[in-house]
């Protein structure tokens, strides 16, 4: 279900709204799942520099949601927004899986981050009520999941050519 909250704006910039989506990729409007790929391709290609591929394959899967903030402006446009955050969630045989976690340069450190993570949450606790909630945080994020409940569980490794910590949130 969509919520949204007025974005303080500048004075100058077009008054928007953000909006929390969650959809399996089958129910993803073609030119939202642009925008998804093209903002995971923008931070974890181009400015990550990620070894691995980024589709693997699981947004295939019948059990995957993704969760994302689109930013509406009263411009109109296409009618679709411009996508600000993601979060693929991933249900396991014994747990539930958060990744592909990603925000718009831009929009960092002001919440969007939280508010995309905290929607993958409540999508977790929907479809594996009870299950852990599993994340490979990118290492230098560990205090930041780390304030949302979640324990580290092992030393830091490689993954995609990037330090990550696994880490877990227990029922």
């Amino acid at each position: 279900m969509p919520s949204s909250e007025p974005r303080a704006s500048h004075p100058s910039a077009v008054p928007s709204e953000i909006v929390v989506r969650r959809a399996p990729l089958r129910e993803i409007d073609p030119r939202t799942l642009y925008r998804i790929l093209q903002l995971r391709e923008r931070v974890f290609t181009m400015e990550q520099h990620a070894t691995d591929e980024d589709l693997d394959g699981r947004e295939l899967e019948d059990t995957t949601i993704l969760v994302w903030l689109e930013e509406r402006t009263s411009e109109g446009g296409d009618g679709t927004g411009r996508v600000i955050a993601q979060a693929r969630v991933l249900a396991d045989r014994d747990a539930m899986r958060i990744g592909r976690v990603v925000v718009a340069g831009d929009r960092r450190r002001g919440g969007a981050g939280r508010r995309v993570m905290q929607a993958a949450l409540d999508v977790c606790r929907e479809q594996g009520p009870g299950l852990e909630i599993r994340i490979d945080a990118q290492a230098y994020l560990e205090q930041w999941y780390g304030s949302m409940g979640f324990e580290t569980v092992g030393g830091i490794f490689l993954e995609a050519g990037i330090e990550h910590v696994a880490m877990v949130l227990r029922p």
